[in-house]
């Protein structure tokens, strides 16, 4: 292996071209009013377990050497991530490749197809021409999530970097990894506020391997108690009982 040139990034200790990346999902939010009725999702701030969710992430990255932190945009990561690297002096990007994927109007999907829909609606992310829910397209929104990784991952400047996104994101970059494409959505759940931990080289400027070092740690409960529920089941069952 070759190594990467000294002015891109000093490349983790003991190797010679790798850099490491912490990608999080946000802490719980409240999507849902008292009566059960959807809120906007775009404007979802974290609940108290979301906060502390992110407290408990920046407990775990302490120790952590983060040279870049990076979200979404949108509230609910933008505020997990300055509740986890609190302290630190380090600036909090946003940047929008990382939006998540958008699900369809509620009315435009019949009862009786909703549960498929919302809860399991990754399982056919790989069908040609397949949207979340009646929404975007997942082939558009991996498309737009790898891109926008692949340009962090070759951007000069850093060799730790923290990124705070959603579910359907982390699921894409996981995906990506491993080399599972779209197929692999339905087999990476995202609890919420977990971290995974993911190794990159770099060389020559390519991308030339990917290692998974971990994922979707709860650093709350690591132990998963009470924890039987996959987060779309969770965040979707209001959904179903809407009329």
């Amino acid at each position: 292996m070759s190594a990467a040139p000294p002015s891109l990034f000093p490349p983790l200790a003991g190797t010679a071209a790798r850099r490491r990346v912490y990608f999080m999902r946000h802490g719980h939010v409240a999507y849902y009013d008292a009566e059960g009725r959807p809120l906007n999702p775009k404007l979802a701030p974290l609940t108290e377990r979301g906060r502390e969710e992110a407290r408990a992430a920046g407990a775990l990255l302490a120790a952590v050497p983060l040279d870049r932190v990076v979200c979404s945009g949108l509230p609910r990561t933008r505020q997990t991530a300055e509740l986890a690297v609190e302290g630190r002096g380090l600036t909090v990007e946003e940047d929008a490749s990382f939006l998540e994927i958008r699900a369809g109007r509620l009315t435009g999907v019949p009862r009786e197809n909703r549960e498929a829909a919302y809860v399991y609606g990754f399982e056919n992310a790989a069908l040609e021409d397949a949207g979340f829910a009646g929404g975007d397209n997942f082939a558009a929104v991996y498309g737009r999530v790898v891109a926008g990784f692949e340009r962090l991952l070759l951007e000069p400047g850093w060799t730790t970097l923290a990124l705070f996104a959603h579910d359907g994101v982390n699921r894409m970059l996981l995906s990506w990894a491993c080399g599972a494409g779209l197929g692999g959505l339905c087999a990476f759940e995202q609890d919420y506020g977990c971290v995974n931990v993911l190794d990159v080289d770099v060389v020559d400027g390519r991308i030339r391997r990917r290692l998974i070092r971990a994922t979707n740690l709860t650093p709350g409960n690591p132990a998963k108690l009470g924890l039987h529920e996959t987060s779309l089941e969770i965040a979707f069952r209001p959904v179903l009982a809407l009329e």
